[in-house]
């Protein structure tokens, strides 16, 4: 690995702390899943990225396109698949929150990437890269076929117990969820999100036993395969 990460002098002082706690993160924390012994791994990233805005501090999110393949329609971090010529899940992140929301790399200090979390349905190995928006400016929706919407959201938001609940799936997962900026995040994001706003020392408590679903149409279960 090439990584090259900011020392937590440059930050501000209420994300140091998220810094030296990810210095001995375990995957554990995040989430349990392993891929299957022999499954074809696909190497991905996606960028945790935290800016200053009018309402303080923040994160970067983005909403699918509903019309993708895989995870349409749901909140993510900006990131996606690894490419042949990038040179560390550092760039890929970088690249792809470039690509999907306008971010300039140049205002961007990366000081921390997470170990890899396993997400089965895509079969991607996802290194979560932790970043500080130094100098933010102008993002936006870049290409309306993969992206529906940007957004920042305040952490003052993300952890308002009003805002949490716990996400019962048709497939029958458990999970973390929130309620913001008009979006239900869930799935792997949820987890990715409640795992670094607990190791940053930002969580509050909330009520785990507070239960949402999904809106109708928002999961579809994946084709059955047909043997002859």
């Amino acid at each position: 690995m090439t990584e090259q990460f900011a020392a937590p002098a440059v930050l501000p002082d209420w994300l140091r702390p998220l810094a030296e706690a990810a210095e001995d993160a375990d995957p554990g924390h995040f989430m349990r899943l392993a891929p299957e012994p022999g499954a074809s791994i696909r190497r991905s990233a996606v960028l945790v990225l935290f800016g200053e805005g009018p309402n303080g501090p923040d994160l970067l999110l983005i909403e699918r396109a509903s019309t993708l393949r895989q995870h349409a329609g749901q909140p993510a971090f900006p990131g996606g698949g690894a490419d042949p010529d990038d040179d560390d899940a550092v760039q890929t992140a970088l690249r792809e929150a470039q690509e999907e929301t306008g971010v300039d790399p140049a205002g961007v200090e990366v000081f921390a990437a997470l170990p890899d979390l396993y997400l089965p349905v895509s079969s991607f190995a996802v290194t979560p890269v932790l970043a500080w928006w130094r100098e933010p400016g102008a993002v936006g929706v870049r290409d309306p076929a993969e992206v529906a919407a940007v957004v920042r959201v305040p952490i003052a938001e993300l952890v308002d117990p009003a805002h949490r609940g716990t996400l019962v799936h048709p497939s029958g997962y458990l999970g973390p969820a929130f309620e913001v900026a008009g979006l239900l995040v869930w799935g792997f994001t949820a987890a990715l999100l409640s795992g670094v706003l607990e190791l940053g020392g930002f969580a509050r408590h909330w009520d785990a036993d507070r239960r949402l679903s999904l809106p109708p149409g928002a999961w579809q279960p994946p084709p059955r395969t047909v043997q002859e």
